[in-house]
């Protein structure tokens, strides 16, 4: 076998995500305490789709329901395989491409803790990160394509949530709609200041409600 030749489950060329046929080493990282493999897995695409260092906007997902910023922090590290993660920040990478270039590096120079590489050296610069920010939005970054791709999974507890949310929000259109109705038209105290106004005739509007999706009918005034 030549020096040249691609291993089989690597495709040619550059490689910005590990896939499920890669090789298990590249895989091989320990999750941080109070994390199971499969959340691990949940931040990882996180992290893809939102960059890294966005905690409020993973936050808001509901992907990673209790997790803090620093649970985060601190598991993205275990997967990058380094204790700083400034030089990605806001970056949409697959840390575990990180981790196993990392996992690689050798020397007496080096110093782990958990399996990452502690940092030894002077505090760098604003200057340095912004150029190592730079560097490996060049040779990591996902396309824009590919991180809006991605979709992450919703907990049970948020979709109950979530539809608990819109069916309260349609209950209250429609006791909206019935007192309009019963007022004749009229305007009451209890209807919203800034409702739109609407040319549709009571009965239109009942039916122009009941047609629209769960969601749509519950941003629907009256």
């Amino acid at each position: 076998m030549s020096s040249s030749s691609t291993p089989r489950s690597m495709t040619a060329g550059a490689r910005n995500i590990l896939r499920s046929n890669d090789s298990a080493s590249l895989w091989n990282y320990t999750v941080a305490p109070g994390w199971s493999l499969i959340e691990a897995e949940v931040l990882r695409k996180a992290l893809m789709k939102f960059g890294v260092g966005n905690w409020s906007k993973i936050i808001e997902s509901n992907c990673l329901v209790g997790k803090t910023n620093a649970q985060m922090n601190l598991q993205t590290q275990r997967m990058l395989g380094q204790q700083s993660t400034a030089e990605f920040a806001g970056l949409h990478i697959d840390p575990r491409v990180i981790g196993q270039k990392n996992s690689l590096i050798q020397g007496d120079h080096i110093r782990r803790k958990n399996g990452c590489i502690v940092n030894t050296g002077a505090k760098l610069s604003r200057e340095e990160i912004r150029r190592r920010v730079a560097e490996n939005r060049e040779l990591y970054e996902l396309t824009e394509d590919e991180w809006n791709a991605i979709e992450l999974p919703l907990p049970e507890d948020a979709k109950k949530s979530e539809k608990i949310r819109l069916e309260l929000e349609l209950k209250n259109v429609q006791r909206q709609i019935a007192m309009l109705r019963k007022s004749g038209g009229k305007k009451t105290e209890t209807d919203s200041v800034d409702s739109p106004k609407t040319e549709l005739e009571d009965d239109d509007r009942e039916e122009f409600v009941e047609d629209q999706p769960l969601g749509k009918r519950a941003r629907i005034e009256v």
